[in-house]
């Protein structure tokens, strides 16, 4: 087995601690649970958008309807979609936070295995690290 030296995983492990992954798989697995923990985020604030829509009553911008006519009918038929399609939306997003939550459980279990000891040291600066990546987005 030939060794591979990751350099973007330098920036995530502690201290100046450099690490070497003995095989190309573990830099996957360790990318996987990253990317996975950065969807999980993105979702965790897509829901709370959602919450807070509903309860303040406000219209996000990626919801659009056509109503022809101004009456009062038209106006709490309107209201109602506007609720029942954030509803909709909230549901989703509570199915698929999860989703990502059993495929980051599984995929930590599956890297605790792969990477022996190493894991915690990983996991923890992957974790920092990420929600650093995340907020630095926006």
């Amino acid at each position: 087995m030939r060794q591979l030296v990751i350099k973007s995983v330098q920036h995530y492990l502690m201290h100046g601690v450099t690490m070497k992954f003995i095989e190309a798989q573990q830099a996957k697995l360790c990318n996987t649970y990253k990317n996975t923990r950065l969807k999980l985020l993105r979702t965790n604030v897509a829901l709370w958008f959602n919450k807070i829509c509903r309860f303040k009553h406000l219209k996000p911008n990626y919801i659009h309807f056509k109503i022809s006519g101004n009456k009062l009918q038209d106006k709490k038929t309107t209201s109602n979609a506007l609720r029942f399609r954030i509803n909709q939306e909230i549901k989703f997003l509570y199915c698929k936070r999860q989703n990502l939550n059993t495929q980051l459980y599984h995929l930590h279990l599956e890297c605790a295995n792969y990477c022996n000891g190493a894991w915690q040291h990983i996991q923890d600066s992957v974790d920092s690290r990420s929600v650093f990546i995340y907020f630095r987005m926006f």
